[in-house]
Protein backbone atom coordinates (compact mmCIF):
# COMPACT_ATOMS: atom_id res chain seq x y z
CA UNK A 1 0.00 0.00 0.00
CA UNK A 2 1.61 3.24 -0.82
CA UNK A 3 -0.10 6.94 -0.90
CA UNK A 4 1.01 8.54 -4.16
CA UNK A 5 -0.86 12.38 -3.25
CA UNK A 6 -1.49 13.85 0.24
CA UNK A 7 -3.91 16.57 0.56
CA UNK A 8 -4.58 18.74 3.54
CA UNK A 9 -6.43 21.81 4.33
CA UNK A 10 -6.64 24.04 7.06
CA UNK A 11 -5.23 20.99 9.49
CA UNK A 12 -2.82 21.69 12.19
CA UNK A 13 -0.06 24.04 10.89
CA UNK A 14 -1.15 23.18 6.99
CA UNK A 15 -3.16 25.88 6.11
CA UNK A 16 -3.06 24.22 2.20
CA UNK A 17 -0.69 21.11 0.80
CA UNK A 18 -0.57 19.21 -2.19
CA UNK A 19 2.29 16.39 -2.00
CA UNK A 20 3.24 14.13 -3.98
CA UNK A 21 4.35 11.20 -2.26
CA UNK A 22 6.92 8.50 -4.12
CA UNK A 23 7.30 4.78 -2.66
CA UNK A 24 10.16 3.63 -0.40
CA UNK A 25 11.48 5.60 2.34
CA UNK A 26 10.21 9.42 2.69
CA UNK A 27 12.48 11.20 5.22
CA UNK A 28 11.16 14.37 6.76
CA UNK A 29 13.69 16.53 8.29
CA UNK A 30 13.47 19.78 9.75
CA UNK A 31 13.39 21.34 13.37
CA UNK A 32 11.00 21.06 15.97
CA UNK A 33 7.30 21.88 15.60
CA UNK A 34 7.24 22.88 11.45
CA UNK A 35 5.13 20.43 10.89
CA UNK A 36 6.71 16.96 10.56
CA UNK A 37 4.51 14.65 13.08
CA UNK A 38 1.48 16.37 11.93
CA UNK A 39 2.29 14.89 8.62
CA UNK A 40 1.96 11.60 10.06
CA UNK A 41 -0.57 12.57 11.73
CA UNK A 42 -2.89 13.55 8.68
CA UNK A 43 -2.19 10.04 7.35
CA UNK A 44 -3.12 8.22 10.44
CA UNK A 45 -6.07 10.11 11.01
CA UNK A 46 -6.96 9.20 7.35
CA UNK A 47 -6.31 5.92 8.50
CA UNK A 48 -8.21 5.61 12.12
CA UNK A 49 -10.26 8.36 12.37
CA UNK A 50 -8.92 9.21 15.32
CA UNK A 51 -5.56 11.16 16.63
CA UNK A 52 -2.70 9.90 18.76
CA UNK A 53 -2.42 12.93 19.92
CA UNK A 54 -5.28 14.75 20.97
CA UNK A 55 -9.15 13.52 21.79
CA UNK A 56 -10.86 16.36 20.51
CA UNK A 57 -10.91 17.40 16.91
CA UNK A 58 -11.11 20.81 17.39
CA UNK A 59 -8.00 21.02 18.09
CA UNK A 60 -6.82 19.73 14.65
CA UNK A 61 -8.20 23.04 12.91
CA UNK A 62 -5.87 25.11 11.35
CA UNK A 63 -5.70 27.89 14.24
CA UNK A 64 -6.30 30.36 11.31
CA UNK A 65 -9.92 29.10 10.59
CA UNK A 66 -10.75 28.03 14.05
CA UNK A 67 -12.81 31.78 14.74
CA UNK A 68 -14.49 31.73 10.95
CA UNK A 69 -18.44 31.08 11.02
CA UNK A 70 -17.95 27.92 9.63
CA UNK A 71 -14.50 26.60 10.16
CA UNK A 72 -13.44 22.88 8.74
CA UNK A 73 -10.55 20.73 7.53
CA UNK A 74 -10.14 18.53 4.86
CA UNK A 75 -7.58 15.75 3.96
CA UNK A 76 -7.56 13.33 1.05
CA UNK A 77 -4.82 10.57 0.12
CA UNK A 78 -5.09 8.64 -3.08
CA UNK A 79 -3.30 5.15 -2.89
CA UNK A 80 -1.82 2.33 -4.39
CA UNK A 81 -3.60 -0.66 -3.08
CA UNK A 82 -3.29 -4.49 -3.80
CA UNK A 83 -7.11 -3.92 -4.80
CA UNK A 84 -6.00 -1.07 -7.19
CA UNK A 85 -6.46 2.74 -6.96
CA UNK A 86 -8.32 4.37 -3.81
CA UNK A 87 -9.19 8.06 -2.82
CA UNK A 88 -9.71 8.73 0.64
CA UNK A 89 -11.53 11.66 2.01
CA UNK A 90 -12.54 13.08 5.81
CA UNK A 91 -13.92 16.57 6.26
CA UNK A 92 -14.38 17.90 9.30
CA UNK A 93 -17.24 20.42 9.75
CA UNK A 94 -18.43 22.26 12.93
CA UNK A 95 -21.91 21.71 13.93
CA UNK A 96 -24.04 23.79 16.39
CA UNK A 97 -26.60 21.91 18.12
CA UNK A 98 -28.20 24.50 21.03
CA UNK A 99 -24.93 25.85 23.11
CA UNK A 100 -23.18 22.97 22.18
CA UNK A 101 -20.93 22.45 19.16
CA UNK A 102 -18.82 19.88 17.90
CA UNK A 103 -16.82 18.97 14.45
CA UNK A 104 -18.78 16.48 12.38
CA UNK A 105 -16.46 13.79 10.07
CA UNK A 106 -17.85 13.68 6.74
CA UNK A 107 -16.12 10.60 5.34
CA UNK A 108 -15.88 9.52 1.44
CA UNK A 109 -14.30 6.68 -0.43
CA UNK A 110 -13.68 6.89 -3.86
CA UNK A 111 -16.48 9.76 -3.96
CA UNK A 112 -18.98 7.43 -2.10
CA UNK A 113 -20.21 9.03 1.29
CA UNK A 114 -19.50 6.18 3.82
CA UNK A 115 -19.70 5.60 7.93
CA UNK A 116 -17.18 6.75 10.19
CA UNK A 117 -16.95 2.81 11.01
CA UNK A 118 -16.27 2.04 7.01
CA UNK A 119 -13.22 4.14 7.21
CA UNK A 120 -11.06 1.64 9.42
CA UNK A 121 -9.15 -0.93 6.66
CA UNK A 122 -9.17 1.18 3.60
CA UNK A 123 -5.74 2.67 4.51
CA UNK A 124 -3.68 0.85 7.01
CA UNK A 125 -1.15 1.76 8.95
CA UNK A 126 1.63 0.73 11.61
CA UNK A 127 3.06 4.03 13.87
CA UNK A 128 6.23 4.47 16.03
CA UNK A 129 5.87 6.87 18.43
CA UNK A 130 8.04 8.44 21.36
CA UNK A 131 5.41 7.74 23.58
CA UNK A 132 4.97 4.15 22.47
CA UNK A 133 6.42 3.54 26.40
CA UNK A 134 3.03 4.31 27.56
CA UNK A 135 1.60 1.02 26.10
CA UNK A 136 3.92 -0.59 29.11
CA UNK A 137 4.35 2.17 31.44
CA UNK A 138 0.81 4.03 31.25
CA UNK A 139 -2.96 3.11 31.79
CA UNK A 140 -5.10 -0.11 30.75
CA UNK A 141 -7.14 2.37 28.50
CA UNK A 142 -4.04 2.74 26.35
CA UNK A 143 -3.28 -1.24 26.17
CA UNK A 144 -6.75 -1.58 25.01
CA UNK A 145 -7.26 1.01 22.62
CA UNK A 146 -4.13 -0.03 20.59
CA UNK A 147 -5.60 -3.65 20.70
CA UNK A 148 -8.95 -2.14 19.17
CA UNK A 149 -6.95 0.30 16.82
CA UNK A 150 -4.71 -2.67 14.98
CA UNK A 151 -8.15 -5.17 14.90
CA UNK A 152 -10.20 -2.72 13.90
CA UNK A 153 -7.89 -2.05 10.81
CA UNK A 154 -8.09 -5.62 9.28
CA UNK A 155 -11.28 -6.61 11.03
CA UNK A 156 -14.13 -5.39 10.41
CA UNK A 157 -16.72 -7.97 12.39
CA UNK A 158 -14.60 -7.26 15.22
CA UNK A 159 -15.31 -3.27 15.03
CA UNK A 160 -18.52 -4.05 14.64
CA UNK A 161 -18.74 -5.61 17.77
CA UNK A 162 -16.74 -3.23 19.37
CA UNK A 163 -19.62 -0.26 18.56
CA UNK A 164 -22.10 -2.13 19.29
CA UNK A 165 -20.50 -3.08 23.12
CA UNK A 166 -19.96 0.34 23.20
CA UNK A 167 -23.63 1.70 22.72
CA UNK A 168 -25.38 -1.22 25.04
CA UNK A 169 -22.34 -0.43 27.42
CA UNK A 170 -23.40 3.00 28.16
CA UNK A 171 -27.58 2.16 27.87
CA UNK A 172 -26.78 -0.41 30.43
CA UNK A 173 -24.76 1.56 32.86
CA UNK A 174 -27.54 4.69 32.55
CA UNK A 175 -30.35 1.55 33.37
CA UNK A 176 -28.22 1.23 36.29
CA UNK A 177 -27.72 4.72 37.49
CA UNK A 178 -31.68 4.99 37.05
CA UNK A 179 -32.16 1.94 39.18
CA UNK A 180 -30.00 3.38 41.78
CA UNK A 181 -31.57 6.50 42.38
CA UNK A 182 -34.83 4.80 43.60
CA UNK A 183 -33.08 2.74 45.53
CA UNK A 184 -32.37 -0.54 43.22
CA UNK A 185 -36.70 -0.66 43.52
CA UNK A 186 -37.90 -0.74 39.59
CA UNK A 187 -38.20 -3.67 36.91
CA UNK A 188 -34.63 -5.07 37.11
CA UNK A 189 -35.67 -7.45 34.21
CA UNK A 190 -35.06 -4.58 31.80
CA UNK A 191 -31.53 -5.42 32.23
CA UNK A 192 -31.85 -9.08 31.27
CA UNK A 193 -32.31 -7.75 27.47
CA UNK A 194 -28.88 -5.60 27.48
CA UNK A 195 -27.26 -8.27 29.27
CA UNK A 196 -27.61 -10.69 26.36
CA UNK A 197 -26.48 -8.06 23.60
CA UNK A 198 -23.26 -7.23 25.57
CA UNK A 199 -22.30 -10.94 26.04
CA UNK A 200 -22.90 -11.14 22.48
CA UNK A 201 -20.63 -8.66 21.72
CA UNK A 202 -18.65 -8.87 24.84
CA UNK A 203 -17.67 -12.33 23.74
CA UNK A 204 -16.33 -11.34 19.83
CA UNK A 205 -13.98 -8.49 21.71
CA UNK A 206 -12.66 -11.17 23.92
CA UNK A 207 -12.26 -13.88 21.63
CA UNK A 208 -10.74 -11.20 19.01
CA UNK A 209 -8.08 -9.75 21.86
CA UNK A 210 -7.01 -13.13 23.15
CA UNK A 211 -6.11 -13.96 19.44
CA UNK A 212 -4.16 -10.89 18.39
CA UNK A 213 -2.07 -10.93 21.26
CA UNK A 214 -1.17 -14.73 20.87
CA UNK A 215 -0.51 -13.78 17.47
CA UNK A 216 1.74 -10.55 18.23
CA UNK A 217 3.40 -12.85 21.32
CA UNK A 218 4.85 -15.33 18.72
CA UNK A 219 6.12 -13.13 16.76
CA UNK A 220 7.64 -10.52 19.22
CA UNK A 221 9.10 -13.42 21.11
CA UNK A 222 11.69 -13.69 17.93
CA UNK A 223 11.61 -10.35 17.26
CA UNK A 224 13.09 -9.87 20.78
CA UNK A 225 15.21 -12.95 21.49
CA UNK A 226 17.22 -11.17 18.67
CA UNK A 227 16.96 -7.44 20.26
CA UNK A 228 18.39 -8.69 23.36
CA UNK A 229 21.05 -10.96 22.60
CA UNK A 230 19.56 -13.90 23.26
CA UNK A 231 19.72 -12.60 26.96
CA UNK A 232 15.91 -11.79 27.77
CA UNK A 233 12.58 -13.61 27.18
CA UNK A 234 9.02 -11.83 26.58
CA UNK A 235 5.65 -12.82 26.98
CA UNK A 236 2.56 -11.19 26.12
CA UNK A 237 -0.15 -11.61 28.46
CA UNK A 238 -3.93 -10.77 28.50
CA UNK A 239 -6.65 -11.01 31.27
CA UNK A 240 -10.17 -10.63 30.27
CA UNK A 241 -11.97 -8.62 32.13
CA UNK A 242 -14.69 -10.83 32.45
CA UNK A 243 -14.22 -12.53 36.15
CA UNK A 244 -11.71 -9.37 37.37
CA UNK A 245 -12.20 -8.64 41.11
CA UNK A 246 -13.35 -4.93 41.52
CA UNK A 247 -11.34 -2.63 43.87
CA UNK A 248 -13.40 -0.07 46.13
CA UNK A 249 -12.60 2.38 43.28
CA UNK A 250 -13.92 0.07 40.46
CA UNK A 251 -10.55 -0.53 39.12
CA UNK A 252 -9.89 -4.20 38.24
CA UNK A 253 -6.99 -6.11 40.95
CA UNK A 254 -5.04 -8.45 39.57
CA UNK A 255 -1.67 -10.54 40.40
CA UNK A 256 0.61 -10.00 37.25
CA UNK A 257 1.80 -13.50 37.51
CA UNK A 258 -1.56 -14.78 36.78
CA UNK A 259 -2.28 -13.10 33.69
CA UNK A 260 -2.72 -14.88 30.27
CA UNK A 261 -4.52 -17.70 32.11
CA UNK A 262 -6.60 -19.74 28.99
CA UNK A 263 -9.55 -20.45 31.59
CA UNK A 264 -11.80 -18.55 29.73
CA UNK A 265 -10.33 -16.48 26.31
CA UNK A 266 -9.63 -19.45 24.05
CA UNK A 267 -12.96 -21.00 24.60
CA UNK A 268 -15.37 -20.52 21.70
CA UNK A 269 -17.61 -16.94 21.42
CA UNK A 270 -20.94 -18.54 22.32
CA UNK A 271 -19.15 -20.13 25.06
CA UNK A 272 -17.55 -16.87 26.00
CA UNK A 273 -20.74 -15.25 26.03
CA UNK A 274 -22.74 -17.89 28.17
CA UNK A 275 -20.17 -17.26 30.93
CA UNK A 276 -20.36 -13.57 30.53
CA UNK A 277 -24.34 -13.40 30.94
CA UNK A 278 -23.80 -15.76 33.82
CA UNK A 279 -21.15 -13.05 35.24
CA UNK A 280 -23.11 -10.15 34.68
CA UNK A 281 -26.58 -11.85 36.52
CA UNK A 282 -24.08 -13.09 40.25
CA UNK A 283 -22.56 -9.29 39.93
CA UNK A 284 -26.16 -7.28 39.47
CA UNK A 285 -26.55 -6.38 43.07
CA UNK A 286 -22.67 -4.79 42.87
CA UNK A 287 -23.52 -3.10 39.68
CA UNK A 288 -26.45 -1.85 41.25
CA UNK A 289 -24.77 -0.72 43.68
CA UNK A 290 -22.10 1.37 41.86
CA UNK A 291 -24.66 2.37 38.86
CA UNK A 292 -21.93 0.75 36.26
CA UNK A 293 -21.32 -2.23 34.94
CA UNK A 294 -18.57 -3.66 37.02
CA UNK A 295 -17.02 -6.52 34.49
CA UNK A 296 -16.74 -7.17 30.95
CA UNK A 297 -13.97 -5.83 28.18
CA UNK A 298 -13.52 -2.31 29.56
CA UNK A 299 -11.73 -3.61 32.21
CA UNK A 300 -9.11 -6.40 29.87
CA UNK A 301 -5.83 -5.68 30.43
CA UNK A 302 -2.98 -6.67 28.62
CA UNK A 303 0.64 -7.19 30.48
CA UNK A 304 4.48 -7.29 29.36
CA UNK A 305 6.84 -9.80 30.97
CA UNK A 306 10.19 -10.60 30.26
CA UNK A 307 11.79 -13.11 32.30
CA UNK A 308 8.78 -13.41 34.44
CA UNK A 309 8.77 -10.04 35.87
CA UNK A 310 6.41 -7.41 34.84
CA UNK A 311 7.93 -5.05 32.75
CA UNK A 312 4.73 -2.12 34.12
CA UNK A 313 6.20 -2.49 37.75
CA UNK A 314 9.73 -4.06 37.50
CA UNK A 315 10.88 -2.38 33.83
CA UNK A 316 13.95 -0.61 32.91
CA UNK A 317 13.38 2.23 30.65
CA UNK A 318 15.59 0.05 27.79
CA UNK A 319 13.67 -3.00 28.67
CA UNK A 320 10.31 -1.30 28.07
CA UNK A 321 11.87 0.31 24.94
CA UNK A 322 13.09 -2.83 23.60
CA UNK A 323 9.43 -4.96 24.25
CA UNK A 324 7.50 -2.33 22.81
CA UNK A 325 10.33 -2.52 19.72
CA UNK A 326 9.55 -5.87 19.67
CA UNK A 327 5.39 -5.28 19.80
CA UNK A 328 5.40 -2.89 17.41
CA UNK A 329 7.71 -4.82 14.68
CA UNK A 330 5.06 -7.87 15.56
CA UNK A 331 2.13 -5.73 14.59
CA UNK A 332 3.74 -5.20 11.34
CA UNK A 333 4.17 -8.51 10.49
CA UNK A 334 0.36 -9.45 11.54
CA UNK A 335 -0.74 -6.88 9.69
CA UNK A 336 1.04 -7.64 6.20
CA UNK A 337 0.14 -11.43 6.72
CA UNK A 338 -3.71 -10.53 7.36
CA UNK A 339 -4.01 -7.77 4.33
CA UNK A 340 -2.27 -9.04 2.39
CA UNK A 341 -0.07 -6.23 1.69
CA UNK A 342 2.80 -3.71 3.77
CA UNK A 343 0.96 -1.41 5.37
CA UNK A 344 1.97 2.32 5.54
CA UNK A 345 5.11 2.79 8.30
CA UNK A 346 5.03 6.07 10.12
CA UNK A 347 8.52 6.21 11.96
CA UNK A 348 8.33 9.79 14.09
CA UNK A 349 11.81 10.50 15.22
CA UNK A 350 12.77 7.00 16.18
CA UNK A 351 16.51 8.81 15.37
CA UNK A 352 16.65 10.38 18.69
CA UNK A 353 14.31 7.33 20.39
CA UNK A 354 16.39 4.79 19.70
CA UNK A 355 20.38 3.52 20.14
CA UNK A 356 22.05 2.69 16.80
CA UNK A 357 21.73 -0.85 17.28
CA UNK A 358 17.99 -0.93 17.36
CA UNK A 359 17.53 1.76 14.74
CA UNK A 360 20.12 -0.05 12.62
CA UNK A 361 17.68 -3.61 13.33
CA UNK A 362 14.20 -1.50 12.77
CA UNK A 363 15.19 -0.49 9.28
CA UNK A 364 16.50 -3.08 8.26
CA UNK A 365 13.54 -5.30 9.46
CA UNK A 366 11.19 -2.62 7.12
CA UNK A 367 13.36 -2.28 4.23
CA UNK A 368 11.29 -4.06 1.44
CA UNK A 369 8.14 -1.45 2.87
CA UNK A 370 6.14 -0.10 0.67
CA UNK A 371 5.86 3.03 2.08
CA UNK A 372 7.61 4.77 5.03
CA UNK A 373 7.15 7.87 6.66
CA UNK A 374 10.01 9.01 8.94
CA UNK A 375 10.86 12.02 10.69
CA UNK A 376 13.91 13.41 12.06
CA UNK A 377 15.49 16.89 13.17
CA UNK A 378 18.67 15.33 12.11
CA UNK A 379 18.51 12.96 8.72
CA UNK A 380 22.89 12.48 9.04
CA UNK A 381 22.24 9.81 11.91
CA UNK A 382 20.26 7.25 9.84
CA UNK A 383 21.74 4.15 8.47
CA UNK A 384 19.60 4.47 5.10
CA UNK A 385 22.20 2.07 3.15
CA UNK A 386 19.43 -0.68 2.80
CA UNK A 387 16.70 2.24 1.09
CA UNK A 388 18.04 2.68 -2.23
CA UNK A 389 16.93 5.76 -3.45
CA UNK A 390 15.43 7.06 -0.08
CA UNK A 391 13.45 10.80 -0.68
CA UNK A 392 13.80 13.72 1.74
CA UNK A 393 11.69 16.11 2.02
CA UNK A 394 12.40 19.69 4.13
CA UNK A 395 9.52 20.63 6.68
CA UNK A 396 9.39 24.49 7.55
CA UNK A 397 6.37 26.54 8.77
CA UNK A 398 3.98 23.92 7.23
CA UNK A 399 5.45 24.08 3.95
CA UNK A 400 7.15 21.26 2.68
CA UNK A 401 10.31 20.92 -0.42
CA UNK A 402 11.78 18.57 -2.24
CA UNK A 403 15.50 18.00 -1.13
CA UNK A 404 18.65 16.67 -2.75
CA UNK A 405 19.51 13.01 -1.55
Amino acid sequence: MQITHLSLTNFRNYARLELAMPPGMVVLYGDNAQGKTSLLEAVYYLATSRSQHTTSDRQLINWLVENDPLPFARLVAELNTREGLKRVEVTLVKEQSGRAERFKKEIRVNGVSRRVMDLLGQITVVMFLPQDLSLIEGSPTLRRRYLDITLCQIDSTYCHALNQYNRVLTQRNALLRQLQAHGGRGDQSQLLFWDEKLARDGATIVAGRYKLVRDLERRAQRIHHDLSDANEHLRLRYHPGLDANVSGDGQMAFDPADLGSDALPHLPPPEIASRFHDQLQARRRDDLARGQTTIGPQRDEMRFLVNGHDLGLYGSRGQNRTAVLALKLAELEWMREKSGEWPILLLDEVAAELDTHRRGYLLDRISDAEQVLLTTTEPYLLPLASFDGAAQRHVEGGHITVSET
